[in-house]
């Protein structure tokens, strides 16, 4: 039935050798490499986004988060990123880096554009379905992130809760919460720039589920490779990718500083269950409160690549020794995800899950005896 199928979308499906899904850094960085190789935007790599505009995940940040709190961002490969004000929000400033970087590039991003299904094409090809049509390909660079599918955890007793409660994409800044009681869930960076900013205008409450760890040393790029090598362990052994920030800790960031002269770094451990009026602890606290922010993290954005059956028995997506590779299917390369879900390792990824494809259709070139397609064959 499924092959079926995939003939009949055939007849009117676009092709490319390569579809990279998602303009983010980790697909912006895959479409950069793809081109230094030899190929063009059209027929050799397409570029679909979902977002309106350029910018990925840095274009739905918080109006409050400016480049002066921004920590730990990698320009793109092949642009430096220009200078900004301090104060200029992030949301603005990075999303202005990102267009000037397709433009520079040539890139030619189609968007808005919403995949909904990757599913077997016939042929050794992939069918990518979306709003917009279908495309036909010998290889997928699946860069699609996080950002669309945030985390919030079942909870006892949420229904119930009569307050606010929203998760932190969902945050706009602290002016309003102003004179509310405000709990703030999760141990990671969003969580500290929510209590920084929240405590200087509501009495706040943090919770985590584990005790947080405080870096006292600055966030360096050593301890950015070393976090990327303890999650990418997971992705080989096909567990659920873990978050970067979640091994490196939290290191002084102006934000924590800022949380700690506030009194707002005294953490609570997760509580049992929340209650119409707040929350329920094990030992029997119990605490009121007017709003729940859910600085949850996110899960990544692959659903789309269901009909594939790439799922390893352990309920991740096992990756390769690149760090990008799928093991299930060589064909699909995985950016953004896992070891790669932050600036750190999306440029490196960009670039592994590029020269994967590119080796894999040279291969494909050389074992039909077909003439080359213009491909540089450099590594």
């Amino acid at each position: 039935m499924v092959a079926q199928e995939a003939v009949q979308h055939r007849s009117d499906a676009r092709s490319s050798d390569v579809v990279v899904i998602g303009a983010g850094q980790a697909g912006l960085s895959a479409a950069f490499h793809l081109r230094r190789r030899g190929l063009l935007p059209g027929t050799g790599f397409t570029v679909l986004d979902a977002g309106a505009a350029p910018g990925g995940a840095w274009a739905h940040r918080p109006p409050t988060l400016t480049m002066a709190a921004v920590h730990g961002f990698h320009e793109l490969p092949g642009m430096p990123l220009p200078p900004f004000a301090d104060q200029r929000p992030a949301r603005e400033a990075l999303p202005e880096y990102f267009a000037a970087y397709e433009r520079a590039h040539d890139l030619e991003v189609l968007r808005p554009v919403r995949v909904r299904a990757v599913r077997e094409g016939g042929a050794g090809r992939l069918l990518v379905e979306t709003d917009s049509g279908t495309w036909t390909t010998r290889a997928l660079i699946n860069a699609t992130g996080t950002w669309t599918r945030p985390f919030v955890p079942a909870v006892p007793g949420a229904a119930d809760f009569r307050g606010r409660q929203l998760h932190s994409s969902q945050y706009l800044g602290p002016q309003e919460f102003a004179g509310q009681r405000v709990l703030v869930v999760g141990g990671g960076a969003s969580a500290i720039q929510v209590l920084a900013e929240t405590a200087a205008v509501a009495d706040t409450l943090w919770v985590t589920r584990r005790p947080p760890v405080f870096r006292e040393d600055r966030f360096t790029p050593e301890i950015g490779r070393a976090a990327v090598a303890l999650v990418e362990r997971r992705v080989r052994a096909g567990l659920p990718p873990a978050s970067v920030v979640s091994v490196t800790g939290l290191p002084p960031t102006p934000a924590l500083l800022r949380a700690r002269e506030l009194g707002a770094l005294h953490r609570l451990p997760m509580f049992e269950r929340l209650t119409p009026e707040g929350a329920v602890w094990p030992d029997g606290r119990t605490e009121r409160f007017d709003v729940v922010v859910w600085a949850t993290g996110f899960r990544p954005e692959v659903g789309h690549l269901a009909p594939l059956n790439l799922r390893s028995p352990g309920g991740g997506i096992r990756l390769d020794a690149t760090g990008t590779g799928v093991v299930a299917d060589p064909r699909v390369q995985l950016v953004g995800y896992g070891p790669s879900a932050s600036t750190v390792g999306a440029n490196r990824a960009g670039r592994a899950a590029a020269v994967a494809v590119h080796r894999l259709l040279l291969a494909e070139e050389a074992g039909s005896g077909a003439a080359t397609t213009g491909l540089a064959a450099t590594a």
